[in-house]
C-alpha cells in the first residue's frame, strides 16, 4: 500500500490557497503599486491563476512535478511584483519567503486535520472549511506580526543584493527538497517509511526552513540599519569637518585680500596712468568676488554658503540666497552643516551635469512662516528624478553606498519635530523642510 493510499496528499486547491494567502501577508505589509481596488483585482486574478497552476501540476506526470512547482513559485513572485512597489529582485526574495511560509502552514493544517478530523464522525464539509479558516488564519496572522517587525522600516525598505537573493534561494530550495523527498523517493537515508514520519519530517523541515530564512532576513535587516546609521554619522562628521576647513580657508582668504586692498590703494595713489588704473580696477573687481560673502546673520550658515558659492563661481553655477540666518540659532552646528551642506552638494552635482552654464541655477531661502521655519533649496534639473518611498533614488550606480545625503537631511528635520518633502515640477527640483520654531522665534 502506497503512502497516498494511507494518507492522501494535500489537495491542490488547499495548496493554491495557502500560497496565495502567503503572498497576501507580504503584500499587506509592503508598499502598494496601485490603489486598493486595483490591488484587489490583481489579487483575485492571482488566486484564480494560482489554483489553475496547482490543479494542472497535479495532473502532470511525476517527472514534470518540479517544473510545475517552479511555475507556482514564479506565479507568487509575479503577484508580489505586480502588487507592490518594489524591484523584481526584492519580489523574488520575498516570493521565496512566502513560498516557504505557504508550505509550512499548508503542511501543518493538513497534518492536524488528518489526525484530529479525518475519518471521524464530524468530518463534514463545514468542519473542514472551519478548520482551514482557523489554522490558516492563525498561521498567517502570526506570520504577519513577525514579518511586519523586520520587513519595513518607516519610509525605507531593505534592498537585497544578488548574493543575498541567491542565498535565500539556496535555503528555500534545500528546505523544499528535503520536505518532499519522502513523497518522491522512499528509499533514501533521509526519507521516512511511515506516514507519521513523512508528515512530521515535512512539517518540521518547513518550519525550520521558514525560521532560518526569517532569521537570515532579520540579520540582513539589522546589518542594513547599522550600516545606514554608521554612514549617516560619518556624513555628519564629514560635513562638520568640511565646515571647519571652509571657515579656516575663508578667514585666510579674507586676510590675504584685505592686505591686497591696501596695496591697490597705494598703487593707485602713486600712478595716474589710465592703463594702470584699468588694471587695478580689474584686480579690485576680482577681489570683490571673494569678498562678497554671504551675510545671513548666522556664522555657520555664512561659512557653508560662502564655500559653496566660491565653488559655484568657479564652475559657472548661478546661486542666489535669501536667508534669515537668525532663525537657525536654535539648531546645533552639525545639523546646520548637514542640512545645507548635503542639500547644496546634491544641487551642485546635478547642475554640473548640465552642459549649458546659463541653465545652472540654484536658489536657497530660509524664512519663517507663522510657527514654522521654512528651508527651501531649488535647482534646475532636466533629468527626470525617480522617487521611491518619497525619496529620490541616487543616480550613482552603486545604490548601496550612496543616497544617504537626503536621508541625513530628513533625520535632522525629524530631530526638531519637522518634516522634509522633495518633488520635481517641470525642470525644477525642490527640497523643502518645515520645522516648528521655538516660541520666541515664531510669528503669528
Amino acid at each position: 500500500m502506497s503512502f497516498e493510499q494511507v494518507i492522501p496528499n494535500i489537495p491542490r486547491a488547499y495548496t493554491a490557497l495557502a500560497e496565495w494567502l502567503a503572498c497576501v501577508v507580504y503584500i499587506g505589509i509592503l508598499k502598494k503599486r496601485y490603489s486598493k481596488w486595483m490591488t484587489a483585482g490583481i489579487l483575485a486574478g492571482g488566486l484564480l491563476l494560482q489554483t489553475v497552476i496547482q490543479l494542472v501540476d497535479g495532473m502532470l506526470p511525476k517527472i514534470l512535478w518540479v517544473p510545475g512547482m517552479l511555475a507556482a513559485v514564479a506565479m507568487m513572485i509575479g503577484l508580489l511584483y505586480a502588487c507592490c512597489e518594489t524591484s523584481f529582485k526584492n519580489a523574488a526574495y520575498n516570493g521565496m519567503r512566502a513560498f516557504l511560509l505557504a508550505e509550512l502552514v499548508a503542511s501543518l493544517e493538513w497534518q492536524l486535520y488528518f489526525y484530529l478530523v479525518h475519518g471521524k464522525t464530524w468530518d463534514e464539509a463545514w468542519v473542514r472549511a472551519a478548520y482551514i479558516v482557523v489554522i490558516y488564519g492563525t498561521g498567517y496572522a502570526v506570520a504577519y506580526f513577525l514579518e511586519r517587525r523586520v520587513l519595513v522600516d518607516g519610509n525605507t525598505m531593505l534592498q537585497v543584493s544578488t548574493k543575498e537573493l541567491l542565498s535565500a534561494g539556496l535555503i528555500t530550495g534545500l528546505a523544499f527538497f528535503l520536505n518532499n523527498l519522502s513523497f518522491v523517493y522512499e528509499k533514501t537515508p533521509f526519507s521516512g517509511s511511515l506516514e507519521t514520519d513523512i508528515f512530521n519530517i515535512r512539517t518540521w523541515i518547513d518550519m525550520a526552513g521558514f525560521f532560518i530564512l526569517y532569521a537570515y532576513h532579520a540579520l540582513l535587516y539589522e546589518m542594513h540599519i547599522l550600516y545606514e546609521k554608521d554612514t549617516m554619522e560619518n556624513m555628519l562628521q564629514n560635513q562638520l569637518m568640511q565646515y571647519k576647513l571652509s571657515r579656516e580657508s575663508i578667514e585666510l582668504v579674507n586676510r590675504k585680500y584685505h592686505d591686497l586692498k591696501h596695496q591697490i590703494a597705494v598703487l593707485r595713489a602713486e600712478s595716474s596712468a589710465d592703463k594702470r588704473n584699468a588694471y587695478l580696477d580689474e584686480m579690485e573687481s576680482e577681489i570683490k568676488i571673494y569678498e562678497a560673502q554671504n551675510k545671513t546673520g548666522n556664522s555657520i550658515l555664512d561659512t557653508v554658503l560662502t564655500s559653496k558659492s566660491l565653488y559655484c563661481i568657479k564652475h559657472g553655477i548661478g546661486i542666489t540666497c535669501v536667508a534669515d540666518g537668525h532663525l537657525l540659532d536654535f539648531m546645533e552646528v552639525m545639523d546646520i552643516c548637514t542640512i545645507f551642506g548635503n542639500a547644496l552638494d546634491n544641487a551642485i552635482e546635478c547642475e554640473l551635469k548640465i552642459p549649458e552654464k546659463e541653465k545652472r541655477l540654484i536658489h536657497l531661502s530660509v524664512a519663517a512662516q507663522k510657527q514654522f521655519l521654512m528651508i527651501c533649496i531649488e535647482n534646475y534639473c532636466e533629468e527626470k528624478t525617480v522617487f521611491r518611498d518619497g525619496l529620490p533614488l541616487t543616480s550613482k550606480k552603486d545604490h548601496a553606498y550612496h543616497g544617504f545625503g537626503v536621508k541625513s537631511i530628513q533625520y535632522c528635520a525629524r530631530k526638531y519635530g519637522g518634516t522634509m518633502s522633495v518633488n520635481q515640477e517641470k525642470n525644477w527640483f525642490r527640497l523643502l523642510l518645515m520645522i516648528p520654531l521655538p516660541q520666541d522665534k515664531a510669528f503669528d
